[in-house]
């Protein structure tokens, strides 16, 4: 399996060279040369197996061998064997043919550790191989970094430095990030916002010098294997609602666009993904784009939702890759000029193309409220502000009643308590395992929204300084 950059200049690599690379040479992100494909008569034998005999099936034609198969099923049994339900990502009937599926069984109660937790034991197989050591840098709205820091945490070929905005994260996310008493880790409150770090991330990335000093490396989903390991739970869902004999839609709460495109990947492999809804809040940049066609960034709002408070959404590059027809040059000259002006637009050929498989919604913070009071009164679940975002964009995009909706619950209400205190007057708990958390130290750095002052800080700290 190789991988080529969505800008059309760096070289095709290997799984684990993607792995390792995060981001391509040219800026751009890497995309399967090829899609593989999961035949009707393999998704049919899925529908008696466990996650991680699922995720086996899905994810080594992606490692193509960089991973000896036998290392693969270890690394992804062992991934999923500390989560919290039986079942690892649990379907649960809201209502008729609507479903939620529960992603915050993870030791960080949130979807990104499902990728991370595999992602992390992946480096550590790759390096250990290769006697090397990395130097992880990543940006979070919220989820991201604890999921990040926990699968990184301790390990001795990893430094791990993790930028979140200041203020724009729930304490709890903040928490999960700042209490970890590990020599490796390095949170970083950014004053800014999340499209201000993950420019930095990107920046030090660009520059090659930094880049090849520090042997960088990503955890965002700029990083292919990120958007890989997602797509298992898509078709985990599938095949226990009856694919691919049946048809599914997904509703997905998203701000970077990796996770939504991780069911847009599933749909490519042969995944009967009849359409993927998009749930935005106020940030609402992917919903305008899908209704006009026209890509314009906006001031970032702070919304109940924080790990959706974004307005440059670093994953549509892959799309775009495949709306441009697979042209490097063409995606360079779109984002160049998108850059510059604040604004693009695609035309009306290229937009039915993408809508073919993408249906939006938005809800603002009063409708987010509404929706996790009414979802515990109709159905006793408590939800956070994410999943119900996802839950009123599979309403607001239902379609035939006949296809089941999922909708993603991407996180654990207790992430969020006061938002879902404020709307349902009950307040969720953490479990116990997390109940100290906010009797735990606090250990972070503040730094300004400045490259430099970040790169100075990566070298004073990072274990590759005397190298």
């Amino acid at each position: 399996m190789k991988y080529v950059s969505t800008r059309g200049e760096a070289p095709e690599l290997s799984f684990d060279d993607v792995l390792l690379a995060g981001l391509a040479s040219d800026g751009g992100l890497y995309v399967p040369a090829e899609w593989p494909q999961i035949s009707a008569s393999v998704f049919e034998e899925m529908a008696g197996l466990s996650y991680a005999d699922i995720a086996f099936l899905v994810i080594q034609p992606f490692v193509g061998g960089a991973i000896p198969d036998s290392q693969l099923r270890k690394i992804i049994y062992e991934s999923y064997a500390g989560f919290s339900h039986e079942a690892v990502a649990p379907l649960k009937q809201i209502g008729a043919n609507e479903w939620l599926l529960e992603l915050f069984h993870g030791p960080t109660l949130a979807f990104k550790d499902f990728a991370l937790q595999l992602l992390g034991r992946m480096f550590g197989h790759v390096l250990a191989s290769r006697k090397q050591r990395i130097t992880i840098v990543g940006a979070t709205s919220g989820d991201t970094g604890s999921a990040a820091i926990e699968a990184c945490r301790d390990r001795d070929n990893v430094d791990i430095y993790i930028l979140f905005p200041q203020g724009r994260v729930s304490p709890v996310q903040q928490r999960q990030m700042t209490t970890v008493e590990a020599a490796n880790v390095h949170a970083i409150a950014v004053d800014g916002t999340f499209d201000d770090c993950q420019d930095l991330v990107k920046a030090m990335f660009n520059d090659s010098q930094f880049r090849t000093e520090q042997n960088l490396s990503a955890v965002n989903s700029i990083n292919w294997a990120r958007v890989m390991i997602q797509i298992v739970y898509y078709v985990v869902a599938a095949v226990r609602l009856g694919a691919p004999h049946r048809p599914l839609r997904f509703a997905v709460p998203t701000g970077n666009f990796g996770n939504v495109l991780a069911g847009w990947a599933a749909w490519k492999c042969g995944l009967p993904v009849d359409r993927l809804i998009i749930g935005t809040n106020s940030n609402d940049i992917l919903y305008r784009f899908f209704e006009t066609g026209e890509m314009r960034i906006a001031d970032v709002e702070e919304t109940l939702s924080p790990s959706m408070d974004i307005q440059v959404s670093s994953n549509f590059e892959r799309l775009l890759f495949y709306m441009l027809d697979e042209d490097g040059a063409a995606v360079r000259e779109w984002l160049s000029k998108f850059r510059k002006t604040g604004t693009m637009s695609l035309d009306d050929t290229r937009l039915t193309k993408a809508r073919d498989h993408f249906d939006a919604a938005r809800l603002d913070d009063k409708g987010t409220r509404r929706v996790i009071q009414e979802t515990l009164e109709r159905t006793g679940e408590l939800i956070d502000p994410h999943s119900a975002i996802a839950v009123d964009a599979a309403r607001q995009c239902r379609g035939d009643i006949a296809v089941p909706v999922v909708s993603l619950a991407t996180a654990h209400p207790a992430k969020f308590p006061d938002a879902v205190e404020a709307a349902t007057a009950v307040r969720p708990h953490l479990p116990p395992r997390l109940a100290d958390l906010f009797e735990r130290t606090e250990r972070f750095a503040t730094l300004a929204n400045d490259a430099n002052s970040l790169q100075d800080f990566i070298r004073r700290t990072s274990r590759l300084k005397s190298r």
